[in-house]
């Protein structure tokens, strides 16, 4: 009996120690800003909206790691609790029903569901929300496989650009960016970027702005949102759409405004004034049938 003593407490003390040194490691890792941002491809500030993302990504998290250790804790107890214990024997006692714990069953998932659904609902209303008189506003359009920028005339372009893009080459060798479909936005002006597609489905996705949107055929999709970092950041079509979709890769390049009036100016003097609008989608389901 002593040694069996001896034996169990030791076990209780590794165990002890161990959940000790598993605590310390969580608390310890929170601190490092990967984790902060779960473990996302960016930080807040890079535009308006992805401080919101973030959050609600990390305390979605939260909450269903709260929920889980409820949940183990609670499977475990039963376990433990309502063991088969040595010398017992037949059934257990049975109950057909309790009032009390099916009513707390019920009430307490559906109060929880709701609680995520107001916040989502709450975020996604605000990422998804048009901005009235955006400052400039670009008609991007999805090819197979690159992409055409369209810089419609408006608060902050006086007069209509495009930049028509190039499918890029994947062969082993490096890839030069700097030949990349680039888009350029100004920084801390209201963006919309109106989403097209020329051909099948595609997908507008830049992984550090956090939103990406569908680009169906027939139909305009839209982004809004206000870039608030400079930077170079990468892009891509984030739907399979064909043989060459892993080169279907653009840029886009946050820059001050004197930058984007300064790349407006430089496609206007090599002439690319205009759109390249819907004359040039290949779309046979809308095509006038004759």
């Amino acid at each position: 009996m002593s040694s069996q003593h001896r034996t169990g407490s030791r076990r209780a003390k590794v165990l002890a120690v161990s959940a000790v040194g598993i605590a310390s490691a969580l608390v310890l890792s929170a601190c490092t800003p990967e984790m902060k941002n779960g473990w996302l491809p960016t930080e807040p500030g890079v535009t308006n909206h992805t401080g919101t993302v973030i959050t609600l990504w990390v305390n979605s998290w939260i909450a269903a790691l709260a929920v889980g250790v409820i949940t183990w804790g609670l499977i475990i107890w039963c376990i433990i609790a309502y063991r088969r214990r040595k010398g017992t024997t037949g059934y257990p006692k049975q109950i057909s029903y309790n009032l009390p714990l099916e009513i707390f069953y019920l009430t307490i998932p559906l109060f929880m569901v709701l609680v995520f659904f107001f916040f989502t609902d709450q975020d996604q209303q605000k990422l998804d929300a048009r901005v009235d008189n955006p400052g400039v506003s670009i008609d991007v359009r999805g090819k197979q496989w690159a992409w055409d920028f369209n810089y419609l005339a408006g608060n902050d372009v006086k007069e209509a650009v495009y930049e028509g893009g190039v499918q890029a080459h994947l062969n082993g060798d490096p890839i030069d960016k700097d030949k990349l479909p680039t888009l350029y936005l100004p920084i801390n002006q209201s963006v919309e970027l109106q989403l097209n597609s020329r051909d099948v489905i595609h997908s507008f996705w830049v992984p550090a702005f956090l939103q990406k949107r569908d680009m169906v055929p027939g139909k305009t999709n839209y982004i809004n949102f206000t870039p608030t970092q400079l930077g170079t950041f990468d892009g891509k079509c984030a739907e399979l759409c064909g043989e060459y979709h892993s080169e279907m890769l653009f840029r886009v390049k946050v820059v001050t405004e004197e930058e984007f009036q300064a790349h407006l100016k430089q496609l206007k003097e090599a002439g690319y004034t205009g759109s390249l609008g819907s004359e040039y989608d290949r779309n046979p389901n809308l095509n006038e049938k004759k």
